[in-house]
């Protein structure tokens, strides 16, 4: 991880360059999770339902309504958690508290490990279905390259997805820097400036110099008068 600070981030208030910003893997990995949704989402939406001589349409997909709701559902709900956790890691430094730190952390573990895991179950889910797929139900071939796309693009999201979440993990493990932070920053408060500590137990050491002033020493002179007797 690049950060310095708390969970991977720099000290709270510092500015953010957007090219380093754009250059950070996570970014890169939410990019393509945002391109891959979308088009899984399009795919279906635009070329997922075939009408087969009658007025009612029909899924690509075997038929089967279910498959080509779920992988709609998949694609739009990965789409804008893409647009949110985007959002989020741009302001993640401007966030001051190390608890909501920590809870926006724990939020992308678990989304993004959930969302990898359902779209395991939509490659799964609308493969199984195209192969399943006749060719006499799709006239003229008509959205198979939709189908592909849709089931190509899930695979690729599972990826892009797991990186995302191992991302969060090491984000998570690296935990907080204690130095940059006081105890009411991690309530959120802004941070004071602490006194120094003038106690023998004290973090810091203070080093007094004093220079030690001796005073002459008294001179006593304890010689005997000398007398001498007067002659008359």
């Amino acid at each position: 991880m690049d950060g310095v600070g708390s969970f991977g981030a720099g000290r709270s208030g510092s500015t953010i360059d957007p090219i380093t910003f754009a250059k950070q893997p996570q970014t890169i990995l939410r990019v393509l999770s945002w391109i891959f949704s979308l088009v899984v989402f399009a795919s279906i939406v635009n070329e997922g339902y075939v009408n087969m001589g009658s007025e009612r349409l029909h899924c690509i997909f075997n038929k089967n309504t279910d498959a080509c709701n779920y992988g709609v559902f998949v694609g739009l709900v990965g789409l804008l958690a893409c647009s949110f956790f985007f959002l989020l890691d741009y302001k993640f430094s401007s966030i001051s508290s190390v608890k909501d730190r920590k809870k926006a952390v724990m939020l992308e573990i678990g989304f993004s490990g959930f969302w990898t895991f359902l779209y395991f179950v939509s490659f799964c889910f609308l493969a199984n279905q195209w192969s399943r797929t006749r060719a006499e139900e799709l006239p003229l071939n008509q959205g198979a390259d939709a189908a592909r796309a849709a089931i190509a693009f899930s695979f690729f999201s599972i990826i892009t997805w797991a990186g995302l979440t191992v991302r969060a993990v090491q984000k998570y493990l690296l935990g907080t820097d204690m130095t940059l932070f006081t105890t009411e920053h991690m309530d959120g408060g802004a941070p004071t400036q602490p006194y120094p500590s003038n106690s023998p137990g004290g973090g810091s050491t203070t080093i007094e110099t004093t220079e030690t002033y001796q005073s002459p020493p008294f001179t006593e002179n304890n010689a005997a008068p000398t007398y001498q007797v007067p002659i008359y």
